[in-house]
């Protein structure tokens, strides 16, 4: 039996699959003197035939061998000997046995000894290769009582002391009941009156508090076998017991630390792990505890480096967990949340510029300690009675995450040295979930801050148009993929809108939909026709294609759709053209719902060099566009048709907010993480009133720069904007002169107010102009030179029907 209690102690050996211990009792000279029936099914021989003959009968034990033992100050400093020996069966045979011979102390000094053992060849494989290996019962102390058929105290060894705290002189000769007047003394001895009248071998665990560790109950089990005389009776119980409250204490934190693998890290939020850390530590380890976490981390950001001692940086910390067995956390000074203090000279600030736990079992809250300098924390501490402390760091190979403070109130035990091997393990597991958290957040920060910089603003508002969007990425763990869509303005008024669709998801999609992006908005500065420019745009993505097949890179893509589309609120006239992407829908100011006919042209990149074509439609004011991307209308248990027609019913409604309507589109979808990425913009277009436009036409004739300049300052004076009179006349006479000077034919002139006021002139030269630097001795070139000094933004473009227009657009205000 000793040997199942150490191998349930050391979790090497299976009880299920261990014999019980054969026990004999010897005396000082070697005569048995006590047997068990365990013994005479280890070696056949009754107690009639074994008790009062020498122990030499069955085991090669000598009277010199055991007079040389009891003067040996090593045999008395560990209590016996243990290993494996021969022993010889009562038919002749010989087994091999795993031998303990313990030294017992009698009255009076004397000597006996307790003989246990087990056969080698009925334990299993591992139980065989513990013993001889690791010898385990002597790596733990085992405690022996034997006691006579009144229960006093006959003989005991020396580690019974360590178990109950009970000294030698004050057991022998006594009953359990007399050392410990207690229930469960009664209970143990009605335990041995059982195994005396029975003969039967039991096992039963009690409760203790040695003189070591008074403050901390300790758990024992022990065994009780009856001793036979010769004549086959009763003559005492034998009680050997194993302390296992360290073996406890070790399952309870492996226990706890098991828990901890499944309740710590299932968030990836740094607030959300530091309180499952508080939520796991309380009420198994501490009655209070509170994890304090560097705010740089909660960000993503790198966590601050060891403090050094002399250093006056002070980490800034916010407080993520709470945790009480008092509900409202009185405890604590600081939500949740709160920023929290690092006072100099406090464990803390030792822990953060250590690196290593602290451990205070008694705090000592005196005047003259750290609690002078933290005032508020002190009264705290003192007011809920908190009486012992831990603080560990939480940290990672190179940096530091926070801290973890665990305190006691109302449990009296102070923390020990395992206590605090348990919270550093906890500590450790919250600290990995903690840096993975982290670095998600890192990467997650720079995906929004790429998709972000890459994306307009949700909703634009103008003169001409207004819009409003919604963008859903497929990759909802990072928020990026490579739908785009843009609201860019134009010159004369004009809006140009733009949504595109990039192969795949994620980062490498969003990185590419960037480069497109910034090519569209280079291709809108030219002030290109819808076709035209996809047509360019088709051969910037061939040509990143190619750059992306020579990197030898297999995660990059650059396949691609596009819808292009510039609405004109002057003419209420909107030019589009697409690249394989599903058409815009059309709502009238009725609520009529229309797919345009719209040539499909090829995804960009394709390389089969068909022209793309565009179409012009008239909208009457107050119509909207819908542009969106195949993830709106596509799933996987609808086809295109059944999504446009749910988009169509959604859209039918032109009364309501350009935003509510995004949202109704949004809530149609069939699941809220689409496959694909999602992305609608929708406009609602507005048209400039004939008062806001004025058109001349003029004739080829630099007498007519006079009269054009009369013409803009009657208009100018007309609208108000006197104040813009010598700049816009200046203007006017610049372009008007370069248009006779270098064109044939008849000259427009238009003035447009709206958000800005823009100048055009038109002729039917199709050379651009360009600016240039003038030589002191050259006679022109400085026209466009004076224009771009007095107008924000200037440019031209080509027309359809042949020539261009040169344009220029100054502030309504000149001071803004």
């Amino acid at each position: 039996m000793t040997e199942i209690l150490q191998g349930s102690l050391c979790g090497r050996l299976d009880p299920r699959e261990t014999p019980a211990a054969a026990i004999a009792m010897i005396d000082a000279e070697g005569t048995v003197v006590g047997w068990t029936t365990t013994a005479q099914r280890l070696v056949g021989y009754p107690a009639a035939e074994v008790v009062g003959q020498p122990i030499s009968t069955v085991l090669p034990l000598t009277r010199r061998t055991l007079r040389e033992w009891s003067s040996t100050e090593q045999c008395l400093a560990r209590g016996g000997w243990s290993g494996t020996s021969t022993v010889r069966h009562r038919d002749g045979h010989a087994l091999k046995a795993s031998l303990r011979i313990s030294l017992l102390w009698g009255q009076d000094g004397e000597i006996h000894w307790l003989v246990s053992g087990t056969d080698i060849a009925s334990l299993s494989p591992m139980a065989t290769t513990g013993w001889v290996r690791d010898s385990l019962l002597t790596r733990s102390p085992i405690g022996i009582v034997v006691r006579d058929r009144d229960l006093r105290c006959a003989w005991a060894n020396d580690a019974m002391e360590q178990q109950d705290g009970v000294p030698c002189d004050q057991r022998l000769g006594r009953r359990l009941t007399d050392a410990r007047p207690d229930t469960e003394a009664e209970r143990l001895e009605g335990v041995m009156r059982q195994v005396l009248d029975s003969g039967v071998t039991t096992v039963r665990e009690y409760r203790a508090w040695p003189s070591a560790d008074p403050r901390r109950e300790h758990a024992i089990a022990a065994s009780y076998f009856c001793l036979q005389d010769a004549d086959g009776q009763a003559m005492g119980v034998c009680c050997m017991s194993v302390d296992l409250t360290a073996a406890q204490r070790a399952r309870e934190r492996l226990a706890i630390l098991s828990e901890a693998s499944t309740r710590i890290g299932n968030s990836l939020d740094v607030m959300q792990i530091g309180q499952e850390l508080a939520d796991i530590a309380v009420p198994l380890l501490a009655d209070y505890v509170n994890v304090d976490l560097a705010e740089s981390i909660q960000f993503g950001e790198a966590p601050f480096a060891r403090i050094g001692p002399s250093d006056d940086r002070r980490p800034v910390l916010r407080r993520a967990g709470l945790a009480s067995i008092h509900p409202g956390v009185p405890e604590s000074p600081w939500a949740r949340g709160e920023l929290v203090a690092v006072p100099p000279n406090s464990p803390f600030a030792k822990v953060l510029s250590s690196g290593r736990s602290h451990l205070e079992p008694v705090l000592d809250g005196s005047p003259g300690t750290w609690f002078d300098h933290d005032p508020d924390r002190a009264r705290t501490m003192r007011e809920s009675g908190m009486h012992s402390l831990m603080v560990v760091p939480i940290r990672t190979r190179r940096a530091f995450l926070g801290t973890a403070v665990f305190i006691r109130t109302e449990e009296p035990t102070p923390f020990q040295e395992d206590d605090l091997l348990l919270a550093e393990g906890l500590v450790s597991r919250t600290a990995l979930s903690l840096d993975n958290a982290r670095r998600y957040a890192r990467e997650r920060s720079a995906a929004l801050t790429l998709q972000r910089n890459l994306l307009p603003p949700r909703s634009v508002q103008g003169t001409a148009i207004e819009t409003a969007s919604r963008y859903l990425p497929a990759d909802v763990d990072n928020g990026v993929g490579g739908d785009w869509f843009d609201v860019i303005p134009l010159s004369g008024a004009r809006t140009a809108l733009v949504v595109g669709d990039v192969v795949g998801h994620g980062i490498n999609a969003a990185a590419t939909m960037g480069r497109l992006r910034t090519a569209v908005h280079t291709l809108a500065d030219l002030d290109l026709p819808p076709d035209e420019l996809l047509t360019h745009l088709d051969d910037t993505v061939r040509r990143m294609a190619e750059e992306d097949a020579d990197s030898h890179d297999p995660s990059r893509v650059t396949g691609a759709t596009c819808l292009y589309a510039v609405y004109d609120p002057v003419t209420r006239k909107c030019t589009m053209a697409r690249a394989g992407h599903p058409p815009p829908a059309v709502i009238d100011p009725h609520g009529t719902v229309t797919f345009p006919h719209l040539p499909t042209g090829t995804p960009l990149g394709v390389g089969l060099g068909i022209p793309f074509e565009a179409v012009e439609l008239e909208l009457p004011e107050g119509s909207q566009l819908a542009l969106y991307t195949d993830g709106l209308i596509e799933s996987r248990d609808h086809d295109i048709d059944a999504g446009m027609m749910r988009l169509c019913g959604t859209l039918a409604h032109p009364g309501r907010s350009l935003e509510g309507l995004c949202s109704s589109v949004i809530e149609t979808l069939p699941t809220q993480s689409p496959c694909d990425d999602v992305t609608l913009l929708i406009a609602r277009t507005h048209a400039l009133s004939p008062s806001q436009t004025t058109c001349w036409d003029l004739p080829s004739d630099p007498a007519v720069v006079s009269h054009a300049r009369t013409l803009v300052t009657r208009r100018l004076a007309q609208w108000g904007l006197e104040r813009l009179e010598a700049s816009t006349q200046l203007i006017i006479s610049e372009l008007v002169t370069n248009a006779v000077r270098h064109a044939t034919g008849p000259i427009r002139l238009r003035l447009i107010r709206h958000q800005v006021l823009t100048c055009e002139v038109t002729d039917t030269s199709d050379t651009l102009p360009r600016l240039r630097h003038a030589c002191t001795s050259d006679e022109g070139g400085r026209g466009l030179y004076i224009v771009a000094q007095l107008c924000r933004r200037h440019g031209a473009r080509c027309l359809t029907s042949g020539g261009k227009t040169v344009w220029a657009e100054q502030e309504l205000d000149p001071g803004s």
